[in-house]
């Protein structure tokens, strides 16, 4: 027996005119709005993101090529494996979640088949617990499991400059910005807004289930500072002979 659910916005409620339908949810408290207009459930003791998706979501565009970018890991077997990219545009200081997948019971191995051609120069942010050892590893660390089959893992676990690791101030990060707007994501990420709905907690506890491309967005904001640009980007642009450089960039 398979089960589906299905969603259905008041937009689909086709016998409102928009502005019928605008009336209707503006009269609705601000913090119900999105579970009654458009069946986004209120879950536990409340989101941990209470943000309106429009609010960050943006349409995919180009990169520009001087926005460095940086890959976050979050390790798992049976419950899913995720990465994200990040893009940072500096002189704004938005940051983009521009790419994300989740897969179960994929060894790093096969992980880094599907990650590599985002880049095999691309830094990947990773947590705590890629220095255990595995038994699928054959006593491994988890993160020198990656980094042997491509990945360029950075040094160090995830964390802020002051070394601290700490949930809450990653979540608050990620909060200031989105309420800032300082924090998009592109809108085809689909899983990636899955998860962001449903990011809850109990009793003021954050609830880990089906949290993985959150967690890893988190560990990306974390060691944002890591971010770098594509160097093949600037390798591709060289001056035209006989054209004058008086910088002596990009050579």
């Amino acid at each position: 027996m398979t089960r589906h659910v299905t969603f259905m916005t008041i937009d689909d409620a086709e016998h409102y005119t928009p502005q019928q339908r605008a009336a209707i949810i503006s009269a609705y408290p601000a913090h119900e709005r999105e579970a009654r207009a458009k069946g986004i459930p209120v879950l536990g003791s409340g989101r941990i993101f209470p943000v309106a998706e429009e609010l960050i979501a943006c349409e995919p565009f180009r990169l520009p090529r001087y926005w460095p970018r940086l890959g976050a890991l979050d390790f798992g077997w049976d419950h899913p494996s995720a990465a994200v990219e990040l893009a940072w545009d500096t002189e704004t200081d938005v940051v983009y979640v521009t790419k994300a997948c989740r897969a179960s019971q994929q060894t790093p191995a096969m992980q880094a088949l599907t990650l590599k051609p985002w880049g095999e120069w691309l830094p990947w942010a990773w947590p705590r617990d890629g220095r255990r050892e595995t038994l699928e590893g054959a006593g491994v660390a988890l993160a020198r499991q990656y980094a042997a089959h491509g990945l360029n893992m950075l040094t160090s676990h995830a964390q802020f400059a002051d070394g601290s690791v700490s949930v809450e101030a990653g979540l608050m990060e990620m909060l200031d910005r989105m309420q800032s707007g300082r924090f998009k994501v592109f809108s085809t990420l689909l899983p990636w807004f899955e998860e962001f709905r449903l990011y809850h907690r109990r009793d003021g506890q954050v609830v880990k289930l089906r949290d993985d491309l959150m967690a890893a967005t988190r560990y990306g904001v974390m060691m944002l500072r890591e971010a770098v640009v594509d160097p093949a980007e600037f390798k591709a642009v060289r001056r035209k002979a006989g054209q004058s450089d008086p910088l002596g960039a990009f050579r």
